[in-house]
């Protein structure tokens, strides 16, 4: 039984359980405070990202899951787009997946597999999230909220997710996580 729980101690990383701690409470609580998509969204790309190089592609995985139900729930995401939440969340992972691949795997300098990743992860998740807003949209919606949803969903996605990017990249720098 001790050997268990010392094998247990040591494979816990504090700093990487801090991390996801602070990171995801602060995604929690940027939807209900802040009602702007060009505040919000760069916000939660940061974290995501933030959480990412801090606490590790799991403990990303599971933040990117957070921040659309709490948009939800806080009033930044209208109640009709309820059916969209998961496609949001997908939409999350694959930016989280795209920037841990992309800088892990490519022959090139941290700074630029840094941006190849959100680049490539923004497009993708633009593209994921556009494509199934858009069928969602015209199956469940009015018809005259189409396009202002297809709007929100679309390249402001793909906007946030860079600034997101810039954000989390300042904030790396300084920690020199990159």
């Amino acid at each position: 039984m001790i050997l268990i729980k010392e094998k247990t101690l040591t494979r816990l990383n504090v700093a990487k359980i801090t991390n996801l701690l602070v990171l995801s409470s602060i995604a929690i609580f940027v939807p209900y405070f802040f009602h702007q998509q060009w505040i919000t969204g760069p916000l939660v790309n940061a974290i995501l990202i933030l959480t990412l190089f801090l606490a590790g592609i799991r403990s990303a995985v599971i933040v990117c899951l957070v921040p659309s139900l709490m948009a939800l729930a806080g009033g930044l995401l209208p109640p009709i787009l309820a059916p969209a939440v998961p496609f949001i969340m997908i939409s999350n992972i694959i930016l989280v997946f795209s920037v841990d691949f992309i800088y892990l795997n490519f022959r090139s300098n941290n700074n630029q597999n840094y941006w190849l990743g959100v680049l490539v992860g923004a497009f993708f998740k633009f593209l994921f999230l556009y494509a199934s807003i858009n069928i969602i949209s015209r199956l469940l919606i009015k018809q005259e909220l189409v396009k202002q949803i297809a709007i929100m969903m679309s390249w402001p996605q793909f906007a946030t997710a860079i600034t997101g990017g810039f954000i989390a990249f300042i904030i790396l720098k300084r920690l020199r996580r990159i």
